[in-house]
């Protein structure tokens, strides 16, 4: 023990764990605040909620600078797409065709409507999910407990964690972040999952009753 303490390069790495899981905490922590505290009591002045959500961008941002880390490292690449494709591709039709299969049990029949135009900025928004998502919370984590089960679990578990307290939802979010996380660390490729993270979002929405999932709502907003 007194060797590690006076070891700096044991020192240092301990302190870049500890940072790296201050840097997860801190976003977490913002989403959680837009979800719980800002859209439930801003009224009609949802703009607001741009405030924390912009300050937790800018600090992404401010880390991924600090730590050096290119578009490329992040995930915003095309050589590897297809190879994380492949690795995608049987967990997100298997998602979908126990979606339908769901809707199926429960005679339910997909229904699309004016309401669903919504859905056509999915992509960017599955990105931008992914993107912090795996971008950065998936990388701090790997900071701090390496590559593996236990960084994996860190980000399916905040992922589950930002969609309470909606529990289906939570759990699928959970699984879903899981099977991300694990994809993005053999191929780390944003688009990639940013492709299978809207199939199966749409699927989510169009297939299944809304009743089911509360609308896909979550903090404050699960309750009406």
């Amino acid at each position: 023990m007194a060797l590690e303490a006076n070891n700096p390069k044991v020192s240092l790495a301990k302190e870049d764990r500890r940072v790296a899981l201050w840097e997860i905490a801190s976003v977490v922590t913002s989403c959680l605040i837009v979800e719980w505290v800002v859209l439930a009591f801003a009224g009609k002045s949802k703009l607001i909620a741009a405030i924390p959500v912009l300050l937790a961008i800018g600090f992404v941002l401010y880390s991924h600078g600090e730590r050096g880390e290119s578009l490329r490292d992040i995930g915003f690449r095309i050589d590897n797409f297809l190879g994380a494709c492949r690795l995608l591709f049987l967990p997100t039709m298997l998602a979908i065709l126990l979606i339908f299969l769901s809707a199926w049990l429960m005679k339910h029949s997909m229904t699309v409507g004016p309401r669903r135009s919504r859905f056509v900025l999915l992509p960017l928004w599955a990105l931008f999910q992914q993107y912090v998502l795996n971008g950065f919370i998936n990388r701090r984590a790997q900071l701090a407990f390496g590559p593996g089960t236990k960084s994996i679990l860190l980000v399916g578990i905040v992922f589950g964690l930002l969609h309470l307290p909606n529990p289906l939802f939570a759990l699928l979010t959970l699984i879903g972040g899981i099977i991300w996380a694990a994809t993005y660390q053999r191929q780390p490729d944003l688009l990639a999952l940013a492709l299978s993270h809207s199939l199966v979002s749409l699927a989510l929405a169009l297939i299944l009753p809304g009743n089911l999932l509360n609308g896909l709502r979550v903090g404050f907003k699960y309750f009406g």
